[in-house]
């Protein structure tokens, strides 16, 4: 399975039915709100190893992780997955301009208008992965560009907030902010941001040649990021 290939629309609709489906848990991430929990990954200021974030994407519970007819077909959808978040981290390296949250549309009063609100919560929830980590953006010139974000995707809004997201219109309005703040949150983060890899290195013990690969490709140390030191 190539990770530089985009999901075909077989693919994508094969991944958001198995998300949708009865093996997963009630509270699973739809593909919306997976979307935004991968970009939140991607842009961030920190990478993550697949290992810690996927459970958060079966459900909220240890117990949640779905039941795979076998282990092929899990790694069949991990690796579905894994090529959405490498989509979305292509497209905001080659043409971040170009990169579009995969937001609802609901109709209003004749209108359609966008539905950011499953799309942030995820990537919300992208945050919170490492929230003492994206503190800085919160206080930062970009404060404002997160802003939208938070109120379409927290769940702990104050009172006076939640009449910013009753009203379509207005939810409609802080979606159109979020697709143009992405590209400004990825470049803030691009120059800071740090390598899974490198603080396992520097935190955990060090891996054996013998040892599983601490950046999590499932490979031996030795054949891959141990491989340049043979």
């Amino acid at each position: 399975m190539q990770l530089d290939q985009p999901l075909s629309d077989e693919e994508f609709d094969e991944l958001d039915d198995f998300l949708l489906s009865d093996r997963c848990a009630e509270d699973a991430m739809t593909m919306d709100t997976l979307h935004g929990f991968l970009t939140a990954l991607v842009i961030g200021p920190q990478e993550i190893l697949m290992a810690e974030w996927l459970p958060r994407v079966w459900g909220s519970k240890p117990e949640d992780t779905p039941k795979f007819k076998n282990p092929k077909e899990a790694e069949r959808i991990t690796g579905l997955i894994a090529r959405s978040m490498n989509e979305i981290a292509i497209t905001l390296e080659v043409a971040p301009k170009e990169y579009e949250p995969l937001f609802c549309e609901r109709e209003h009063e004749g209108k359609s208008l966008l539905d950011g609100e499953a799309w942030s919560w995820g990537f919300w929830e992208g945050i919170q992965m490492r929230a003492k980590e994206w503190d800085p953006i919160f206080h930062s010139n970009l404060a404002p560009l997160i802003r939208p974000i938070y109120l379409l995707g927290s769940d702990e809004l104050e009172e006076e907030e939640i009449a910013l997201v009753e009203d379509p219109v207005k939810t409609h309005k802080l979606a159109v902010e979020v697709e143009s703040a992405i590209p400004h949150i990825y470049k803030y983060w691009l120059p800071h941001r740090k390598s899974a890899v490198e603080t396992v290195r520097r935190d955990g013990p060090k891996a054996g040649r013998n040892d599983d690969c601490p950046c999590g490709s499932g490979k031996k140390y030795k054949k891959c990021c141990g491989a340049d030191k043979a």
